[in-house]
């Protein structure tokens, strides 16, 4: 993934509410949202070259999600595939503050990373910039949003995507949390916008200025690398409900996958 907003607690019936896009290169092999054959609880994307996966979600509810932290010259060849840290979490019992402990220790196999997991009580955000010490913070209750820095970077595109999933959540006082249906034209026009950051708010991560200006509309679109799929996730007391877009080159919409289940 290379952009995360998610609402965690911030209304009583409905304790997570993600939008996500996942950034990649277009030759990668993927395979779209599903359970697996292999560990039926989990549902999520698949990375077929590398395994693993960038984001998914348990029946139980148990979430994680990746984006890499970027920074070329911290990068390393023989490092650990990334997406195994969400697989491992999924597939896993143990708790997000117990899983994010081991990582203190071997999280530097893997090259940088953000890493949300969310266990049903807490929710842990691991940092892991590739070349320092890892991180890991209990986030509160509230909006939160990641791309490929620390949480909450200003980022225009992580400020656009929070402001757009504080929007989406409404206030805590309504009656019921926003329907599934109600939330996905609003969601996939947030995760669709292609509007470019102007230079004076680029970061400088050590790409260089064309590809900043690339990487940096919430989505993008590329011959050879842009937006593969975009994601809503809702959790609520009673379902959980996904929905996974998906892109080819140039932003070509390709298909979607939609899953409705009972809690």
């Amino acid at each position: 993934m290379c952009l995360i907003a998610l609402g965690w607690r911030v209304r009583p019936d409905m304790p997570l509410l993600v939008i996500a896009n996942r950034d990649e290169f277009h030759r990668r092999p993927t395979a779209p949202l599903a359970f697996w054959p292999d560990a039926p609880d989990v549902l999520a994307g698949r990375d077929l070259q590398s395994g693993g996966t960038w984001m998914g979600v348990t029946r139980s509810g148990r979430f994680a999600a990746l984006t890499n932290f970027r920074d070329p010259s911290a990068q390393r060849a023989d490092a650990r595939s990334r997406g195994l840290l969400v697989s491992g979490f999924l597939t896993g019992r143990a708790g997000a503050p117990d899983y994010a402990n081991t990582l203190r220790r071997n999280g530097g196999d893997y090259n940088g990373f953000n890493l949300l997991l969310c266990d049903g009580a807490s929710l842990v955000w691991i940092g892991h910039p590739g070349d320092g010490e890892i991180d890991v913070r209990t986030l509160e209750p509230g909006v939160h949003a990641v791309s490929n820095h620390l949480p909450g970077t200003p980022w225009p595109k992580l400020v656009r995507a929070r402001n757009g999933l504080s929007r989406m959540l409404g206030t805590p006082e309504a009656d019921e949390a926003p329907a599934f249906d109600s939330l996905t034209d609003k969601a996939f026009a947030l995760l669709a916008d292609d509007t470019p950051a102007d230079d004076a708010d680029l970061p400088d991560t050590g790409v260089g200025i064309e590809w900043e200006r690339r990487l940096s509309p919430v989505f993008i679109s590329g011959d050879e690398y842009g937006t593969r799929s975009g994601t809503l996730l809702q959790l609520t007391d009673r379902r959980l409900c996904v929905e996974e877009r998906r892109y080819g080159c140039s932003g070509r919409y390709q298909g979607a996958s939609r899953f409705n289940l009972h809690r």
